[in-house]
């Protein structure tokens, strides 16, 4: 494997003076080294001081230089060696995606640190249905494991996803619309590939959302516009203006339990949403992986079917291994979806198609979701219990809350004093674009990976930190 190779240049005395700059330092920091690339100052191949030591150099909090660093990074200015450090970049061009979708856990790193990154699900007995699920189909001699898979034979699997389904106000569909993913982020790649179009399509999503949605518009060529939110949501007089302004083709949004804020949608804005949508012919992605079952609130699927692609998985609900996934396509278009998938892995994998059809067939599936459902409830409530003191937004069935943070504290500063006492969280501003308005608020996942005694000592660790902002903190 042929890697990159870096020249290391002594860059201890870049120290850019951004004391007299306008707006956010982590920006005029950015600016700072987007300037100093471009000009030679910073040359290719040169390493960068570490993030404590230039936020020492510049007075600054670590944070702001994190900041800038991943925005650097995000623009390819910058390349990140783990182990090794932050080196200028290299100006050949980069082809393919140049930011992992999501920071992999590292088990000997993270020892000792309890990582609230992500709702990982609990352990109520997966490997062992799973594994059971395998035994079985491995018996069955009909299995063919050899021959290319075919979308003809998912069938039965694409009926027991509209049982799955029938717990939410999803309108008028079939098997014929439904769609069989490799998860959920799959899903969401699908239908930007069926509904894109054109040099340079635009793709909206709300101000703060989940991150794979503008992963998945890059890999599509597509620029990602961001709308103005509230309390419920998009703001429809927002969407309106950014449609008339963009000319966008597809909404990327989650009604049902919004990622990062946790915040639902009434039933009146998502009217509102699908009637702004129907004058600009605007296609919505409503992703419903997050939410809770048995919604008493129609999905935008059901408000609007000629134009919303449903987009869930098991990924939150029994198993994130499994990489299943599912779109429901409007009316008239799962061919279109199915074809979609067709041309880009021809069909599900054989045994994982056999795999997830014993388990919603036997009723698996249903029992996993219900133990799963009924632990992470246990560890929301401890959640409101350490931190209900605080701004914590939070909502039943949803798997991580967002705690907006009390005077004194910046959220890179909290998330870097946090890991510091040994819980990880999310800053708010992973969920905004580069030049985004985020809140100063984090997200806390209650991860059903750590232990119950564990989990509430870190709850409780975070509750001491908010408690206590710091006095010595530098802007």
């Amino acid at each position: 494997m042929n890697r990159q190779r870096y020249i290391v240049v002594d860059t201890i005395n870049w120290l850019p003076d951004i004391s007299q700059a306008d707006g956010p330092k982590y920006l005029a920091l950015m600016r700072a080294l987007r300037e100093s690339i471009r000009s030679g100052e910073l040359a290719e191949g040169a390493q960068l001081p570490t993030v404590r030591e230039l936020a020492w150099q510049m007075k600054v909090t670590p944070g702001t230089v994190a900041r800038a660093y991943n925005l650097a990074t995000q623009e390819g200015l910058l390349a990140a060696t783990v182990g090794r450090g932050t080196f200028v970049a290299s100006r050949a061009p980069r082809l393919g995606p140049t930011q992992p979708l999501f920071i992999e856990r590292d088990s000997s790193r993270d020892q000792g640190r309890v990582d609230l990154r992500a709702p990982i699900l609990p352990d109520v007995g997966q490997n062992e249905a799973i594994a059971a699920a395998l035994r079985e189909i491995s018996l069955d001699p009909a299995n063919d494991w050899v021959d290319y898979p075919r979308q003809s034979d998912e069938l039965p699997l694409r009926e027991a996803i509209c049982e799955w389904v029938s717990d939410r106000t999803l309108g008028s569909f079939g098997p014929e619309e439904v769609v069989l993913t490799h998860g959920g982020q799959n899903a969401i790649i699908l239908v930007f590939l069926c509904c894109l179009r054109g040099d340079r399509p635009v793709v909206l999503t709300e101000e703060l959302a989940y991150p794979g949605f503008r992963h998945a518009a890059k890999l599509a060529r597509a620029e990602v516009v961001a709308v103005e939110m509230d309390a419920e949501g998009i703001r429809p007089d927002a969407l309106e203006a950014a449609c008339r302004r963009h000319g966008a083709q597809v909404l990327c949004l989650t009604p049902e339990a919004q990622n990062p804020t946790t915040g639902r949608m009434s039933a009146e804005r998502r009217a509102q949403i699908a009637d702004v949508a129907r004058r600009h012919d605007l296609q919505i992605l409503e992703d419903d992986c997050y939410s809770v079952s048995l919604s008493n609130r129609p999905s935008l699927r059901a408000i609007a079917p000629e134009r919303t692609w449903y987009v869930g998985s098991l990924s939150k609900t029994v198993s994130a291994g499994l990489r299943f996934g599912y779109m429901i396509a409007p009316i008239g278009m799962g061919q279109a979806g199915r074809l979609t998938a067709q041309h880009s892995f021809f069909a599900l994998a054989r045994p994982i198609e056999a795999v997830v059809l014993h388990l919603l067939s036997s009723g698996e599936a249903h029992r996993l979701r219900a133990r799963v459902h009924e632990e992470l409830e246990v560890r929301l409530q401890m959640a409101v219990n350490e931190l209900g003191a605080f701004d914590l937004a939070w909502s039943p069935g949803v798997r991580f809350g967002f705690l907006r943070l009390p005077s004194g504290w910046r959220a890179s500063n909290f998330v870097s004093r946090a890991e510091g006492a040994g819980v990880v969280v999310r800053s708010a501003d992973e969920y905004a674009l580069v030049h985004g308005r985020a809140p100063n608020a984090v997200r806390i996942a209650f991860s059903g990976n750590v232990g119950l005694e564990e989990y509430e000592k870190a709850l409780r660790r975070l509750a001491r930190l908010l408690a206590e902002p710091p006095s010595d903190l530098m802007v």
